[in-house]
């Protein structure tokens, strides 16, 4: 990380802990109220076998792009229930996209979350890629056991003290 991150601060000045080093949800109530957008992405990696099936909807349990569709849209609603310290929003809009991408054989998922609220959505965002990705695993398993998921990410957010932030590009070694 580069000087002045978040990551650099030291103890004192970590936000979900009291002055005795617990951890607490932070308190949001003083913040103002804006528009907040989040952006997150993944995949699913699949065997050819069940990128097919996938790609003909020819899996047993049913369509897999759209049920987990649905599956990541359930999940960011249900964000603060899996997420020990996360607020409770009003979420204004849930948006999943499923993707099968047949050269590379992967499930391509995206999501995007808003609302308007005095903490951001990212976590929503993130949870709905992660339960979606999830599913894919879940109604693919007797024809993929080895499926995999990658690449989970946030892509952007706006709105709040930081206002618009786009996830910068990576190298194929990892660095920023």
């Amino acid at each position: 990380m580069t000087e002045g991150t978040k990551a650099d601060k030291g103890k004192e000045e970590l936000s979900h802990l009291d002055e005795q080093g617990r951890v607490r949800m932070v308190d949001v109530g003083g913040r103002p109220v804006s528009d907040r957008q989040a952006t997150a992405s993944g995949s699913v990696r699949l065997s050819p076998a069940a990128a097919a099936a996938v790609g003909t909807n020819r899996v047993a349990k049913g369509d897999v792009l759209e049920i987990c569709r649905v599956a990541g849209i359930m999940a960011a609603k249900h964000t603060p229930e899996l997420i020990p310290l996360c607020h409770p929003i009003s979420i204004s809009h849930v948006a999943v996209a499923a993707e099968l991408s047949p050269d590379s054989g992967r499930i391509l998922l995206h999501a995007t979350v808003r609302c308007r609220d005095a903490t951001g959505v990212e976590m929503e965002a993130l949870t709905a890629v992660a339960v979606a990705a999830l599913t894919v695993i879940d109604m693919i398993k007797s024809i993929d056991p080895w499926a995999e998921i990658g690449e989970l990410h946030l892509e952007a957010k706006s709105g709040g003290r930081s206002g618009p932030v786009t996830r910068p590009p990576r190298s194929l070694s990892g660095d920023t």
